[in-house]
């Protein structure tokens, strides 16, 4: 069940605007062990929320390689999003009404604020690993960046750096698709539906891949002229989201994404990616068109304690959630890896004071 943070004191965005207050809908999953040095930190996606086990089902879980029963799992639902944090659905004090589409926008790098003040308020002062994929990942390189002493591990998977031309592009397109939609913003009962659900369809194509579609939604009857099988699954994902997400969050978050760049401040992508500490596992997708292989290596190439996997799926973009069991076991080898080598760290700083020599595995003794 969802838990909430009040948090009464003016959050000021990286914009200069000003929200008098935020609200962070929360779950925690498992138990926060005596040294609280067993935090895994999980930054949903675009259109997820902060039940990292319901949409992450496989990876996160008893007896996954996320287990609660090892370790304290913390989600925090992003700033923007329809699942309980502040958003366009929340009641503007200044107005007197929801705020709707005078929302703010909301940047990675005012999410990765958010999430260290809800952290900070959680007494979570340092955390294990954080790990997040697609926007998730977005927010996970961007708060590495800003607090590298705060993280042990990080992992991101089918993110970047800094969101692409590409990606910009898909996001527009679905905004212009929300705008036709005349009812976006109003008070209609189903306000924003036929934007959001067209958006939904322009995204799903950024989402999976041509192998995707031609395995799951080809005809059976080869002669058939007429409502094809592909078109009434684009209405129905289209109608799906429209079920569950608000189109005003949806828009808000888009904007968000579009904002993605670590390097803004800080110089440049490489100089950011170089503050970061933790160690690093990042997995990229062979057939993901959205975030492709290339701008993981960047990520690769940058982050100076990383390792870059890459995970054959045939559901592009969309096989950072589908994938799990695959996931799990590039997480699990990274976990046990990085048990050895904190385990061979303590040995050695162990065996320095106490003047004995001690060879780590890999160099010669000294």
């Amino acid at each position: 069940m969802a838990r909430y943070l009040y948090i009464n004191h003016p959050f000021q965005l990286e914009s200069g605007r000003v929200l008098p207050s935020v609200t962070a809908a929360y779950h925690t999953f498992g138990t926060l062990n005596a040294a609280r040095d067993n935090v895994i930190w999980i930054c949903h996606a675009l259109t997820a929320n902060s039940d990292c086990q319901d949409w992450w089902p496989g990876l996160v879980g008893p007896g996954c390689t996320i287990d609660p029963g090892k370790y304290f799992i913390v989600c925090v639902n992003m700033l923007g999003s329809s699942y309980g944090s502040t958003s366009p659905l929340s009641h503007d004090p200044e107005a007197g009404r929801p705020y709707g589409l005078d929302f703010p926008l909301v940047t990675t790098k005012d999410n990765a604020r958010f999430f260290s003040l809800v952290a900070n308020y959680l007494g979570l002062d340092r955390i294990r690993l954080l790990m997040g994929g697609s926007m998730g990942g977005q927010h996970a390189l961007e708060w590495a960046c800003t607090e590298p002493d705060r993280f042990d591990l990080l992992c991101v998977l089918a993110t970047n750096a800094r969101h692409s031309a590409w990606g910009i592009a898909f996001n527009e397109s679905q905004r212009m698709a929300m705008r036709a939609d005349t009812t976006l913003g109003t008070d209609a009962p189903d306000a924003g539906k036929a934007g959001l659900e067209a958006a939904r369809a322009i995204a799903m194509l950024s989402y999976r891949h041509y192998r995707t579609y031609v395995a799951t939604q080809s005809e059976p009857e080869p002669n058939k002229y007429d409502d094809f099988r592909a078109s009434s699954y684009q209405r129905y994902q289209g109608y799906k989201l429209w079920k569950r997400f608000a189109p005003l969050c949806y828009y808000a978050l888009s904007r968000g994404m579009d904002s993605h760049d670590v390097g803004r401040g800080r110089g440049s992508v490489a100089k950011a990616l170089e503050r970061i500490s933790a160690s690093t596992l990042i997995i990229s997708i062979d057939t993901d068109i959205l975030f492709p292989i290339e701008e993981q290596a960047v990520l690769s190439r940058h982050i100076p304690n990383s390792r870059l996997e890459v995970m054959h799926s045939d559901y592009g973009h969309d096989g950072f959630l589908t994938e799990a069991v695959k996931i799990g076991e590039f997480l699990s080898d990274f976990l046990s890896d990085q048990l050895r080598i904190d385990a061979t760290t303590k040995r050695a700083f162990t065996d320095a004071l106490t003047g004995r020599k001690f060879a780590v595995p890999g160099s010669e003794e000294v």
